[in-house]
């Protein structure tokens, strides 16, 4: 059973939904990969997160065909480049976004990175979206907090934060995930399980793993979850994948496994560059 994590407007979410970064490259991949969304969105991990940039609009197709027939049941999530986040041309990518996702609207559309367009702009053209009914709400990635700050009054009104945020970047600990907490702003945590498979490999994640007869995939994602306001999004391209990320929602870190964690992978003591990939 998936937990759920509460948005600022009321609006439920589950706490592990399903990045689709990588999805859409290789047209002979397509098919497994959107069946296995189709099954995330049967095991509870009804949140799907993509961007307009995976693929240059491929995994939107994946995961339209992943949502065909089930569109109720998903809370779609996808993100705007930074050259597209205002004015016509944030519309524009939004209409394509919507035709390749073939559905009328997005529960959440996200600025993907910072860029130079005013966010003010930004802001302006993601209200009017909203109003509009082609957007439910709008948040932002790849921000820290004196961007947030930047938002104004507007800041009530940013759903979530998308954020790098892993054993090996824990950066966001220090400030960013405390102020989104204070206001009641989810972070939705990207490559929860690193890149490349070094993280996997680590000794230290590889015997906590080992004590709790789990991957080391899935206590790396449960580490996620650990934290109140946290929604983390890994990525799973076959049926394997997705059936062991689903059980790590179910997965509880003892406190001696959570200090091995913290010895071999040290929380920040001291404010850092927000971390991006």
């Amino acid at each position: 059973m998936v937990a759920t994590v509460e948005l600022a407007d009321g609006t439920l979410v589950p706490t592990l939904g399903q990045g689709t970064w990588h999805m859409g490259e290789r047209g002979a991949d397509r098919r497994r990969e959107a069946e296995a969304l189709r099954l995330g969105l049967d095991l509870g991990m009804t949140l799907i997160d993509t961007a307009e940039m995976y693929a240059e609009g491929g995994a939107e197709e994946v995961v339209a065909e992943a949502i065909a027939g089930r569109r109720s049941d998903v809370f779609l999530v996808s993100k705007v480049y930074p050259h597209n986040a205002g004015g016509r041309k944030l519309v524009a990518a939004l209409e394509r976004s919507l035709a390749r996702l073939r559905t009328e609207f997005l529960d959440l559309y996200l600025l993907h990175w910072r860029g130079s367009v005013p966010l003010e702009d930004t802001v302006e053209a993601m209200e009017r979206m909203r109003e509009a009914g082609k957007i439910h709400r709008w948040g932002v990635s790849n921000l820290d907090i004196d961007d947030l700050e930047e938002l104004g009054p507007a800041l009530a009104d940013c759903a979530t934060d998308q954020v790098l945020y892993n054993l090996e970047h824990r950066g966001v600990e220090f400030d960013l995930l405390p102020f989104c907490q204070r206001h009641r702003m989810p972070v939705m945590a990207y490559s929860p399980v690193g890149q490349g498979g070094a993280l996997l490999r680590h000794p230290a994640l590889q015997a906590v793993a080992e004590r709790l007869g789990a991957t080391p995939a899935q206590v790396a994602i449960a580490w996620t979850l650990r934290q109140p306001q946290v929604i983390s999004i890994p990525k799973a391209a076959d049926a394997a994948h997705i059936r062991l990320n689903a059980a790590a929602a179910g997965l509880r870190l003892a406190p001696e496994d959570l200090a091995a964690l913290d010895a071999a992978f040290p929380p920040p003591r001291r404010k850092r560059a927000l971390a991006m990939l």
